[in-house]
C-alpha cells in the first residue's frame, strides 16, 4: 500500500528528530517553511506534527512554536501506547536484530491454553517461540499464539521476519487494537535456556491481546525481556 503524503511527512520529520537533525529543545521549522518544503497543505503538516506530539516527540508551545522533546536513550524503548512490530521498534531505536524461531507448532486450544490466552477451546492456532537478538545479544523471547483463521498460511520463514508486515501487506489484514499488561516475573527455564541473562533472575513481561478491524482477537503474545536493556514508556496528557 502506497504511503500517503501525511505518512511520508510524518516519517521524514520523525527520522530527522531521531537522527539529531532537530535536537532536543530546538524548535521545528515553522509551519510555513514545512508547507513550502513538502509542497502540501497546512492541515497535512498539522496532522504529521499532531501524530508526533501523541508519540512524545514534540510539544506545541503557545506563541513560540513546536519544540522537540524527544531524547535518545541508550536502552531500547518500546511503546506501550502504540502497536509496533519488533522490526519497526528496532529500526526506530537504530539497533540491529535477528530472530530465531525456537518452536513453530500448529495446535488446537485446550483448557490450559484457553486459560492463558482466552481463545475458545478447540480453536486452531499457531504457537511460536521466537528468540530476539538485539545487537547480537539474545534479550527477548516471545511466546506467540495466532488464530489460523485470521493469520492464514503462516510459516516459520515468515515468523523469522515480520508477521505484522505479512498480515498487512500479504493478507490485507488491519491490526487495530492491543490491550497490554506489564508484570515482573521470575526467570523460568526457557528464559535461562535461550537468553543472555547476565546474572539477572527476573524478566519484564508484557502480555498482549491484539484485535483486527472485525473485533476478532487474533493474537495473544507474552513477550519476556531482560530487564536492564529495555524501557517501556507511555505518554499522558493531563485533561483540563
Amino acid at each position: 500500500m502506497a504511503k500517503t503524503k501525511y505518512d511520508q511527512i510524518y516519517t521524514e520529520l520523525r527520522g530527522r528528530i531521531e537522527n539529531g537533525v532537530y535536537a532536543c529543545q530546538e524548535l521545528l521549522p515553522s509551519e510555513n517553511m514545512l508547507v513550502r518544503e513538502f509542497e502540501c497543505s497546512r492541515n497535512t503538516i498539522r496532522r504529521a506534527i499532531g501524530q508526533m506530539a501523541l508519540e512524545g516527540y514534540v510539544q506545541s508551545i503557545h506563541g513560540k512554536g513546536v519544540q522537540i522533546i524527544y531524547q535518545p536513550q541508550e536502552q531500547s524503548e518500546f511503546l506501550l501506547s502504540g502497536i509496533e512490530s519488533l522490526k519497526e521498534a528496532v529500526a526506530r531505536n537504530k539497533k540491529s536484530y535477528r530472530t530465531h524461531v525456537a518452536c513453530f507448532a500448529e495446535l488446537a486450544v485446550d483448557e490450559k491454553i484457553q486459560k492463558r490466552t482466552t481463545f475458545p477451546i478447540g480453536a486452531q492456532i499457531y504457537y511460536i517461540q521466537r528468540v530476539r537478538y538485539i545487537d547480537g545479544e539474545a534479550l527477548i523471547i516471545d511466546h506467540n499464539y495466532f488464530l489460523k483463521d485470521v493469520v492464514k498460511n503462516l510459516t516459520r520463514e515468515i515468523a523469522e521476519g515480520s508477521i505484522y508486515e505479512y498480515m498487512e501487506q500479504e493478507l490485507g489484514e488491519s491490526i487495530v487494537t492491543t490491550k497490554r499488561k506489564m508484570t515482573v516475573e521470575r526467570m523460568n527455564q526457557i528464559d535461562e535456556t535461550y537468553l543472555d541473562m547476565k546474572g539477572y533472575n527476573c524478566m519484564a513481561v508484557v502480555s498482549s491481546m491484539t484485535y483486527n478491524a472485525q473485533g476478532v482477537m487474533f493474537e495473544f503474545t507474552q513477550s519476556r525481556h531482560r530487564p536492564d536493556r529495555f524501557v517501556f514508556y507511555d505518554l499522558a496528557h493531563r485533561g483540563k
